[in-house]
């Protein structure tokens, strides 16, 4: 494969507008779907400040400085347990029949606790009784090799779990319900639908355009304050920390921090990431014009990116991606530090098909990040080219073209620059969502200049 640097200016799609609207009704059927798949009498979903996803895919909501559970229970009942501080903020939630419990447990410490101080209390208030059969959807869950009993590993803390158990006594029955939402082949919140692609493309053309601001202007002699300031961040919700980091020859570039007051030297390696709910957006590369022996490793990098998006297409296995990622990159001495693409969402990261031997197949619906980060990269470099795509089946891109029509023809434009200008042609179902899909300059100082097919 012949990889070339070519100027190209980056693509204007057009305006997004506001933020799309998720309906109630799509809630309601999401909170109905997930009840019905539980097969129990209670199921209980956790989210904390970091692992909210669950909670906003299923209402809307997620709590802001505590912890938070949506109950969902027999005949319809549907309650949101809050601390002190987000029984104000509940009214966020967009789904229909919500009744909202104060549990002060969940508020933080030294909070009024005078009210409903004891967590099991409320959740007999709430309806649950000795006998009961009540799933936990806590932020991930074991795979069947990590222990002899996954069905009752929670990841809720202990102090809520010791509460469940209480109020549903011996006679009843908690178990595990997680992958319910999370399975990364069948689990609800990994397969969405027109709206929250719409929704999802909104956040991902924000936060793509935001790094591609500070990539383009980035220069020496300022601080990482100063260049990460260039995102222009305008007030929506973030799902990560945004980071930005640099670092001279034979230092290490630690990708996760975030800005200092460190001054930018020319040669430095430099990555920044932003990530709003929905999509995440990243660059690594080098603050200079030009270098002949990070260009040949950045090409080698762009052959296993170009195998990615070649490779993957609906009933694809995880397995057989994982595989043309890692020869594409193996054959530049190179790997992909995590898995090569996981699943997405309100969370940055929530699952992956893509592992070793994987027979998980992507499906219509999944929202995915193309998240290839090459080692080993020498101290004091940076290379990474990182953004969303959602993977749509013919009926689903009838219905984001008939009911989101701006976006559906922006997410076509992507497709025709990727082919022309990029020369990368995609199947069908792949939708990009980055305003900068697959536009990776190695060099920020020549930020005009991408690597392309040749």
């Amino acid at each position: 494969m012949s990889i070339a640097l070519k100027t190209v200016a980056r693509p204007d799609f057009g305006s997004i507008g506001d933020r799309p609207r998720i309906p109630a009704q799509t809630y309601d059927r999401r909170a109905a779907a997930a009840y019905d798949r539980a097969g129990i009498d209670w199921l209980a979903v956790y989210a904390d400040r970091e692992h909210f996803g669950n909670m906003a895919f299923l209402t809307g909501f997620e709590p802001r400085f505590e912890e938070a559970f949506l109950l969902l229970g027999p005949g319809g009942r549907r309650i949101l347990m809050t601390g002190n501080e987000c029984e104000s903020y509940a009214p966020v939630a967009g789904l229909p029949g919500l009744e909202v419990m104060l549990a002060q447990t969940l508020s933080l410490m030294a909070q009024d606790r005078s009210r409903f101080p004891r967590f099991a209390d409320r959740l007999r208030d709430a309806g649950i009784k000795a006998g009961d059969s009540v799933g936990l959807v806590g932020w991930k869950y074991l795979e069947p090799f990590e222990d002899e009993a996954p069905d009752s590993a929670y990841f809720v803390p202990a102090v809520y779990v010791q509460a469940f158990a209480r109020v549903i006594g011996a006679g009843g029955r908690l178990i595990d319900k997680t992958a319910i939402l999370m399975h990364p082949e069948h689990g609800l919140a990994c397969q969405i639908d027109a709206d929250q692609i719409a929704a999802f493309e909104w956040a991902s053309v924000k936060a793509s355009v935001a790094v591609w601001d500070i990539v383009s202007a980035t220069r020496p002699g300022e601080q990482e304050y100063t260049a990460v300031s260039r995102m222009g961040y305008s007030g929506a919700p973030l799902n990560v920390h945004t980071m930005f980091a640099s670092a001279s020859k034979g230092e290490t570039v630690i990708g996760l921090r975030s800005a200092t007051a460190r001054m930018l030297r020319k040669g430095d390696g430099v990555t920044t990431a932003i990530g709003h709910w929905g999509a995440l957006s990243s660059r690594a590369g080098l603050l200079d014009e030009g270098n002949d022996d990070f260009l040949a490793i950045s090409k080698g990098y762009f052959s296993g990116l170009i195998s990615w998006y070649e490779t993957v297409g609906i009933g694809v296995e995880g397995g057989a991606v994982y595989e043309a990622v890692t020869s594409a990159l193996g054959a530049s001495q190179l790997r992909s530090a995590l898995n090569p693409g996981h699943l997405g969402g309100y969370e940055e990261w929530v699952h992956s098909p893509v592992r070793p031997g994987s027979t998980d197949r992507i499906r219509s619906g999944m929202p995915f990040q193309v998240d290839i980060i090459p080692v080993p990269v020498p101290a004091g470099w940076a290379l990474n080219c990182e953004d969303a795509v959602v993977f749509a089946d013919e009926t689903l891109r009838q219905e984001l073209a008939i009911k989101h029509p701006d976006c559906a023809a922006r997410i076509e434009a992507r497709r025709r620059f990727m082919q022309d200008q990029i020369g990368v042609t995609l199947r069908p179902e792949i939708l990009p969502t980055s305003s900068t899909p697959l536009l990776l300059a190695p060099f920020w100082l020549k930020s005009e200049s991408v690597l392309v097919r040749d």
